[in-house]
């Protein structure tokens, strides 16, 4: 059995993580899982709406990793921890795999979020991921991808030697769309057996003819601020984010109010700069 975090599950219910590391890892500790993912910040498009919380919660991913996985040394499990990236293009998640490149010596299963509503083709697509992926990691790290479609599977099979395991909540969603429509409670029995004719689907799918997609790739157009307020609105965003990826602040602080004060601050210290500046001149 695994532990997973219910990143997508906590933003969109809760609106964050309602749960400490302490208190999160002291679960994974109580009991013996086969592994436990870490902490993480979700960026499908219901929960991250623009390319500012995307990055925000890259970063916030990578400081949670840090802190879970000092945790579980302190507890002694760290043997089965299972670090966790995110992102919305390839890109996003090569920048976490940077980041997060001291937790991955070989035998590391990595946990690939943001999966379960994304397309299987596209320059965003699953299979675009997974291949750069594949590109960038040393062999011997594996992946687990959460939330992956059973339709992805032939295009998986390619991916063998990479893709560990995936994980899918689809049975669960069905047992609970065919109680409702009977209008009987969703039992256990009902809930094991759409899991067994999930399971039997799955298998059936890995006996298909492997697939191939073309993955073209899109490069992300940063634009650069065209005024000297949204530089420094982007500079803070930056500096905010440095912070909580080295841990002077908390992966879960709440910034979001600070990002124009800071911004006025940046702006107050460059136009004193100048002044500096222009009276040496004099």
């Amino acid at each position: 059995m695994d532990l997973d975090s219910g990143g997508f599950v906590c933003a969109a219910r809760y609106g964050g993580i309602p749960w400490s590391v302490d208190q999160y890892m002291a679960l994974a500790a109580a009991y013996p899982f086969r592994r436990f993912a870490s902490l993480d910040y979700c960026v499908e498009p219901e929960i991250a709406r623009d390319r500012e919380e995307i990055l925000d919660r890259i970063s916030r991913t990578i400081r949670a990793n840090r802190d879970c996985r000092a945790r579980a040394m302190d507890l002694g499990i760290i043997d089965r921890f299972m670090p966790v990236i995110q992102g919305r293009t390839p890109e996003d998640y090569e920048r976490c795999v940077d980041a997060l490149a001291w937790s991955l010596v070989p035998g590391t299963i990595i946990g690939v979020g943001s999966m379960c509503r994304r397309d299987i083709h596209g320059p965003e697509g699953l299979m675009a991921v997974i291949e750069h992926l594949d590109t960038i990691l040393p062999a011997g790290i594996r992946l687990h991808a959460f939330g992956v479609k059973g339709a992805a599977l032939p295009f998986l099979t390619a991916f063998s030697a990479r893709v560990a395991s995936i994980d899918s909540q689809a049975y669960g969603i069905a047992a609970r769309r065919d109680a409702y429509r009977r209008g009987v409670p969703k039992s256990d029995i009902m809930v094991a057996d759409h899991l067994e004719r999930w399971l039997r689907a799955q298998q059936a799918r890995l006996t298909e003819k492997g697939r191939t997609t073309f993955a073209p790739r899109r490069p992300i157009l940063q634009a650069t601020p065209t005024n000297p307020w949204d530089a420094a609105i982007a500079q803070a965003r930056r500096e905010i984010r440095s912070l909580i990826e080295t841990g002077d602040l908390e992966h879960d602080a709440l910034t979001q109010a600070w990002i124009e004060p800071w911004a006025a601050d940046l702006m107050t210290q460059a136009l004193s700069h100048r002044s500096h500046s222009a009276g040496a001149l004099r």
